[in-house]
């Protein structure tokens, strides 16, 4: 008998409503970029599962008809599809990925943590007023472009700023190629204003600080409350962590939507081509030194410093570039610095054991 692999096809839904039922692995962001790397065969025998929570004690997957936890691993994260196995769980492959947000993890074991997998649009949330920072965005910006993600920052709580232009203006300044939004979370802007992004088989994210609205914002497109809130300090504006983990919510619509808790620390790795997108005209720039290692600081022959000389740039830009060029540069080489002595340690336990043994 011919299986029946209708939902296994995301179809060509423009985010039109419909009378007809969205399958549900297409509701959980199943694409044709998946489909693609498994066979009729696989899709039987391992079934197409997505992480939607993780947990240190394992991590909650959903598909057609499953609904289960299974053993926590390293290489995962919130969003990574797995071929299920039912017997063995733990050796369920992970599929390749369409995307991957990734930063520094915080304190001084130089890993990488992984943030979420296969997103299509990350919405970079801040408000009007003292939570706004231009380098926190750049820096949010940065990793959405180098992790293939489209990035688009919100401007919430543009209700209670007499004049969010200001806002608007110094966000829409970072990059031609961002688009920006202001809204009223608490009000029926989310659903209007965020449709052409959230689409049935789309995978969107909210991120940013504690406090700005992302939970909100991930009520505000479900029909029920599927997300804690809670109110932010009033004299900093600083929020408290209401959202706990990272979960993926299925909204009634067919898409999916990442809640993340706020992040206090965001240390770039391995993100140069994201850095150099966002500051595509200081990198562009930099080409014309006569130097090629040039820290654009006092080295002769800079056209950074001479473009800066004329006016041309902004000093404060061209300081936050430096800054998250250097950055970038020194976690990516701890980073690997890190995997080359675990692996030389690997090697040397190994050959101890082998020792041993004879």
């Amino acid at each position: 008998m011919t299986p029946d692999l209708s939902a296994f096809q995301p179809s060509s839904a423009t985010g039109e409503t419909t009378d007809r039922k969205i399958p549900l692995l297409q509701s959980l962001g199943w694409q044709n970029f998946f489909a693609q790397q498994i066979s009729v065969d696989e899709m039987n025998a391992t079934p197409p599962v997505r992480v939607t929570e993780v947990h240190r004690s394992g991590l909650r997957v959903l598909g057609d008809g499953i609904d289960m936890m299974v053993p926590p691993r390293a290489d995962a994260t919130v969003g990574d599809w797995l071929l299920l196995d039912r017997t063995l769980p733990s050796a369920s492959r992970l599929m390749q990925r369409k995307s991957l947000i990734k930063r520094r993890a915080a304190g001084h074991d130089r890993s990488v943590q992984l943030i979420a997998a296969n997103i299509d649009t990350a919405f970079i949330v801040t408000s009007c007023n003292l939570d706004f920072n231009v380098a926190r965005l750049e820096r949010y910006i940065a990793l959405a472009f180098d992790a293939g993600v489209t990035p688009v920052v919100l401007l919430t709580k543009a209700d209670l700023c007499e004049d969010p232009s200001a806002y608007v203006a110094d966000a829409e300044a970072i990059s031609r190629d961002v688009a920006v939004l202001t809204l009223n979370a608490k009000s029926d802007e989310p659903k209007t204003k965020l449709a052409p992004w959230c689409k049935p088989g789309q995978t969107i994210a909210f991120l940013g600080s504690s406090g700005v609205g992302k939970s909100t914002l991930t009520n505000a497109l479900s029909v029920t409350e599927v997300a804690a809130t809670q109110a932010i300090r009033e004299d900093d504006a600083k929020g408290r962590h209401t959202t706990s983990h990272r979960q993926l919510h299925i909204l009634p619509n067919g898409c999916a939507v990442l809640d993340t808790p706020g992040v206090r620390e965001l240390q770039l790795t391995d993100a140069e081509e994201g850095v150099a997108e966002v500051f595509s005209d200081l990198d562009e720039l930099s080409l014309e030194c006569r130097f090629n290692n040039c820290t654009h600081v006092s080295e002769p022959g800079c056209a950074v410093q001479a473009a800066l000389k004329r006016g041309d740039i902004d000093e404060a830009r061209l300081s936050r570039w430096r800054k998250l060029v250097a950055e970038d540069q020194h976690n990516t080489a701890s980073i690997a610095q890190r995997r080359s002595k675990d692996k030389a340690f690997g090697k040397m336990i190994k050959q101890a054991k082998k020792h041993k043994a004879k």
